[in-house]
């Protein structure tokens, strides 16, 4: 039977430390439903007595059902010269209504003498009177020893006595925490091994990441002995972040073989850190291990080549295990395999000895070599794969366009696009405004296109970047236009490549609505009668 360890999220707490990430309650509740359904064995909601957003929190959590997960209050050991049962704190975690009160206490003796400024033996009456209490009031307890590998290199002995109180006072869990983030792996486990032959208490750990070395420090703990993993999903926290359970989960449990969370849990995991990712708002880099999107792609020929063959060849595990999926680039690096492995996902008649096998593989590194880059833009390369292999229907094609920008004193600039297309034999003249070029440009596309093609209305812009890709030509340089396209259901991207940044957008723009309305059939030409009906036909 495997060995299991317990899960300890406190992406809600810790991770909100981080720079750039701030959570409403509606956020912390999403969240917290995701963790739950990841499997995750403790969720930290907040410290119910530092604001009203975290008081807010554990109110609606309360009427909440967990399936997997229990909630957790986070607060510290009562003050100095105090009486635990008047100590506002403890008491806000006890009414917080929580199952588990997690609170931390001074391990190291310089921060006792110089950052609370009382004795060590008053310090060692805080840890036992604040545990004793919330034992006493029904909690479960999980005593977060600050600063614990820090103090033990500073004074072992002393280290270790705060933890003995903590396990006399009764802690369900004792937690070492290296809250600076300085301690290296081998460090960590001489220490969590000394720890397990001094207390009986279930002990945990909670690193962070400021030598990047919270992954490998928290593994590093559970090998000594460690039961409990405290983390935060993609590794939000305070200065460099707390160690990464997208990363700590699948370590321990495919690489070390623990028992963690089951293996259909497992599976959700990327979409979990995904998911998380937009609701902080933060950037997910694509290089993340196991749950990024480069995680499992490959680009070099000859990798790609191999993994035809046999995928481990360049895997170190099956992305299918943490729900994410193998992406083949293609590059200027790329070879025929690259190029084969895109066509047999888009079901294209692919021969590898055939001259337009060739044609394409080149005019992709010579596009490449231009300014394009595929592998950000799998919409513009599936155009550029079925065009060659299949031919495509001319949606419409451009006749002409005009752009308009004004600005007056006072006034804010307007912009106005006048778009010439043909759409079906039949030229369409059509003008927009627009908040700015770009849209404006979108603007009148859709308003030619939409009487043939009403459910176009559904698609929209979601994102749009701009990359200089030659920065010594200044305004005159070379643009690259990145757009990410949705219809809610899924997204694409698309991009164009240009010395004129509206061209750029124009490339990227047309390509985005070619590809919704060929590649995935999103959208159907509307009739005569339909369009009728809907009142598109210009009278």
């Amino acid at each position: 039977m495997p060995t299991s360890v317990k899960i300890f999220d406190t992406t809600l707490r810790d991770g909100t430390q981080g720079e750039g990430i701030s959570l409403s309650v509606e956020d912390k509740i999403k969240i917290a439903r995701k963790l739950d359904e990841l499997g995750v064995h403790y969720i930290e909601g907040g410290w119910p007595g530092s604001n009203s957003k975290d008081i807010e929190f554990f109110e609606r959590a309360r009427t909440m059902k967990f399936t997997n997960a229990k909630i957790t209050a986070f607060g510290s050991t009562r003050r100095k010269d105090s009486i635990a049962a008047d100590d506002i704190n403890l008491n806000r975690l006890v009414e917080s209504g929580a199952q588990v009160a997690t609170i931390f206490g001074k391990s190291w003796d310089f921060h006792v003498t110089t950052a609370i400024q009382t004795t060590l033996e008053e310090n060692l009456n805080m840890i036992y009177d604040s545990v004793l209490y919330l034992k006493n009031s029904g909690m479960e307890v999980i005593y977060d020893a600050e600063h614990f590998f820090d103090g033990y290199k500073n004074n072992p002995d002393y280290a270790l006595q705060t933890i003995k109180k903590a396990q006399d006072a009764g802690a369900d869990w004792i937690t070492l925490c290296d809250t600076n983030g300085g301690s290296l792996p081998n460090e960590i486990t001489a220490i969590v091994t000394t720890v397990t032959q001094h207390v009986s208490t279930p002990i945990g750990i909670h690193a962070h990441n400021d030598c990047e070395l919270g992954v490998a420090n928290s593994l590093a703990a559970v090998q000594a002995g460690a039961r409990q993993v405290q983390g935060t999903i993609n590794g939000y926290g305070e200065r460099c972040g707390n160690a990464n359970l997208s990363s700590i989960i699948p370590n321990l449990q495919l690489k070390l073989g623990y028992e963690v969370i089951s293996p259909d849990q497992l599976k959700s995991l990327t979409s979990v850190s995904r998911y998380i990712s937009e609701i902080a708002n933060m950037h997910m880099p694509v290089n993340q291990p196991y749950v990024g999107n480069a995680a499992f792609a490959h680009k070099g020929g000859i990798h790609v080549s191999a993994i035809l063959k046999d995928a481990s060849t360049y895997e170190h595990t099956k992305p299918e295990l943490v729900g994410n999926k193998q992406r083949v680039l293609v590059s200027e690096l790329a070879g025929q395999s690259n190029v084969l492995v895109k066509a047999q996902e888009l079901n294209l008649d692919f021969n590898r000895e055939h001259q337009k096998t060739k044609e394409i593989i080149e005019k992709i590194k010579e596009m490449e070599h231009q300014g394009y880059q595929f592998e950000g833009a799998d919409a513009t390369l599936e155009l550029l794969l079925r065009e060659a292999f299949e031919g495509l229907e001319e949606i419409f094609t451009l006749e002409s366009f005009k752009m308009l920008v004004e600005k007056t004193a006072n006034q804010a600039v307007v912009s106005e696009a006048i778009v010439k297309v043909k759409v079906h034999g039949e030229t369409i003249y059509t003008a927009a405004e627009g908040n700015g070029p770009v849209n404006a440009l979108d603007n009148a596309l859709r308003k030619a296109l939409i009487q043939y093609y009403p459910d176009i209305k559904n698609i929209h812009l979601s994102d749009y970047k701009v990359r200089v890709l030659d920065e010594k030509g200044a305004t005159a340089g070379k643009v690259r236009v990145l757009m990410e396209t949705t219809d809610f259901n899924t997204t694409w991207n698309t991009l164009g490549v240009s010395s004129n940044i509206i061209e750029a957008s124009w490339y990227a723009l047309v390509d985005s609505l070619r590809y919704a309305l060929i590649s995935r059939k999103r959208v159907e030409p509307a009739n005569k009668e339909q369009q009728e009906r809907l009142g598109l036909v210009n009278h």
